[in-house]
């Protein structure tokens, strides 16, 4: 497929009760009108950026999991965002990966946010994932991932780079809202790939604020779409494979990568 039509939402969060947010995110999936290959969501989009995932009045993540499984046939189209999922006796902000064929993957947290407290309440991930959709190669990271690019970094491979998107589901502070947006459009460009940042907005449980910023970013690091601050709402685009091959191969940074292993 040489298109991919994406469609993001930034948007507030109920606090830790996963059931509503499940309700409010149904209700905003049929909203949308336009066609959708991948729908994606902010990081823990069913509970907040919480800290108390022992707590959380419906503990299972397998709910979810298995709305977004239905979400993703009814409305024909890929659904991502992250949750707080409980596996081996671990927590793990895992961002799934559920598309209309029932297929499931999934990507748990490297870069665990230590200021947040997130190290003590769950376990990192150790290893990256590629998904291949509709022709498409989509690294998926969350949040604090997006301040390492060695972790983020595309390789060469035979058939040219290794992914074509990179998304980052987020719980972003307005606070540090500059670094957000000045590391989305770096990791753009460094890494030759279309860049997507989905962010929240409104306050958290902890009384912390979000601006969003949410954004798409082509791999020479300009913007295609933005969302307007603090504003609830969601944002569809249409990214191109063929536009992102005629500019790998008038500018080929990527024949000059270094070699990372992250076995």
């Amino acid at each position: 497929m040489q298109h991919l039509n994406i469609t993001y939402f930034q948007t507030t969060i109920v606090w830790e009760n996963r059931k509503r947010n499940r309700e409010l995110f149904e209700k905003k999936l049929n909203q949308i009108s336009e066609k959708n290959d991948l729908v994606l969501f902010p990081e823990m989009f069913d509970t907040g950026f919480s800290m108390n995932p022992e707590n959380i009045q419906e503990k299972s993540h397998e709910k979810t999991l298995s709305w977004m499984q239905k979400m993703a046939a009814r409305h024909n189209t890929a659904i991502g965002g992250s949750v707080a999922a409980f596996e081996n006796s671990q927590f793990y902000n895992r961002f799934y990966f559920a598309d209309p064929a029932n297929n499931v993957l999934w990507y748990d947290k490297k870069h665990l946010f230590r200021m947040g407290q997130e190290p003590k309440h769950y376990s990192a991930g150790k290893q990256k994932i590629l998904i291949e959709y509709k022709g498409w190669k989509i690294l998926p990271l969350i949040c604090y991932d997006l301040r390492f690019p060695a972790w983020s970094a595309n390789q060469l491979t035979d058939n040219g780079p290794a992914y074509d998107l990179i998304i980052y589901v987020a719980n972003w502070p307005a606070s540090r809202h500059q670094v957000w947006q000045n590391l989305l459009k770096a990791r753009a460009i460094e890494n030759q790939s279309y860049c997507i940042g989905v962010n929240r907005v409104g306050k958290d449980g902890n009384k912390l604020l979000y601006k969003g910023d949410s954004a798409v970013y082509n791999a020479r690091g300009e913007i295609m779409e933005r969302s307007a601050p603090y504003l609830d709402d969601f944002v569809s685009v249409e990214i191109s494979k063929e536009e992102l091959k005629s500019f790998r191969k008038k500018f080929p940074v990527y024949k000059d990568w270094d070699k990372f292993d992250f076995s």
